[in-house]
């Protein structure tokens, strides 16, 4: 897949705006969930260097900060991670050797199929890696580092040796069918990234979900997905699947006002067909933006539009702040989920509650064993 590329130098900083001149595109992968978001549990658990910044920044949520004024004991205090500068071994061969590289290792949040990574140097003008390169892994449990680093541990190139710029988010597209759980980011020959964005689709261990037996079967760590939605004006329709309860209004979805006699929708895919038996629809922090009514349907078949949706949950008054709670009366099986909102507004978290069919069951089994689970 051909996509935007940015090689070659920033300009140096000056004054104003930071982002001014700042560079980036629009990628065909970034709608997809983030492998590599700290709340799903995802971690930069070892780097050989990081003694300008601290390695976790690479996973920090939101845009990198600059402050051109911020300075500590070992210099220009970053948001992200950077290394010290490498040297050769001698005053005959000052510079770093052709191999020489710094490297972190990643753990992904939830172990999936990658589909494009964002490697962004935002402030990182003059101090950004001359190239960097992206290895992953599947390893079961929780590796410590030095398991992770010894010779049994077999690594796959998703990005190899490539020049990138300074100052720019650096995207690649990734066509690897596999599941993986670990990455290994290497910059050549040092330098800093500001931040990792790793954007794919969630691939759960099927042995863990049927150990569950309950569980959200819209959760993104379980394998659910926002399909499309009507309107991401105000923030992404997959905050609705994220962990935990929303704690501010920006951590759910809403939408921006109508002026028309429609409503706003989301459209979901649980991991595979499932029997859901009740529902949480909760508009935490949403008081004056809340939703107003709600309604939920079903839907079992492939994917995209094909195929008949039955409503499960008639249109409901929603409350703002609140979790609203619904048992149905008669389990709803499916492998697609919509939302309906009226008229506008938005919502903080949907909760889908209970079991993979077996035939969904199975279908997943044979999707993980395919992709070398």
């Amino acid at each position: 897949m051909s996509i935007p590329s940015f090689t070659g130098d920033a300009a140096p900083y000056g004054g104003g705006d930071p982002y001014a001149d700042y560079r980036t595109a629009e990628f065909p992968f970034t709608h997809l969930a983030d492998l590599a978001d700290r709340r799903l549990g995802a971690g930069v658990i070892a780097a050989n260097d990081e003694f300008f910044a601290e390695r976790e920044n690479l996973l920090k949520p939101g845009p990198a900060e600059f402050d051109p004024e911020h300075f500590g004991h070992k210099g220009k205090i970053m948001d992200g991670w950077e290394t010290r500068r490498r040297r050769g071994v001698s005053a005959e061969q000052p510079h770093p050797a052709q191999d020489d590289h710094d490297w972190a290792l990643v753990r992904l949040g939830a172990p999936g199929v990658i589909r494009g990574i964002v490697v962004d140097t935002a402030h990182f003008r003059g101090n950004y890696p001359q190239a960097v390169s992206i290895e992953a892994a599947s390893v079961p449990g929780t590796p410590s580092p030095e398991q992770l680093l010894g010779d049994d541990v077999t690594w796959t190139t998703l990005v190899p040796r490539t020049a990138i710029g300074g100052h720019a988010a650096n995207g690649f597209a990734v066509d690897v069918e596999q599941r993986f759980t670990h990455l290994r980011v290497n910059q050549h020959p040092d330098g800093g990234i500001a931040r990792l964005r790793v954007h794919g689709e969630v691939a759960p261990d099927p042995a863990w979900l049927k150990a569950l037996g309950t569980f959200d079967l819209a959760a993104l760590e379980n394998g659910g997905q926002v399909e499309d939605a009507s309107d991401r004006f105000y923030s992404p329709a997959a905050n609705t699947i994220q962990p935990g309860r929303s704690r501010k209004m920006d951590d759910g979805w809403e939408t921006r006002r109508r002026r028309d006699k429609g409503n706003d929708w989301i459209r979901y895919r649980l991991a595979e067909q499932s029997e859901i038996r009740a529902v949480e629809i909760d508009t935490a922090y949403l008081k004056g933006n809340s939703a107003g009514w709600a309604a939920l349907s079903v839907r079992d078949g492939g994917d995209g539009e094909a195929g008949e949706w039955t409503e499960v949950l008639p249109r409901t008054r929603l409350q703002p702040d609140t979790n609203h709670r619904f048992v149905l009366d008669t389990p709803a099986v499916g492998r697609h989920i919509r939302i309906d909102i009226y008229p506008d507004g938005g919502f903080s978290r949907l909760r889908l509650y209970g079991s993979l069919t077996e035939q969904g069951a199975n279908r997943l089994a044979a999707r993980h064993q395919e992709l070398g689970g």
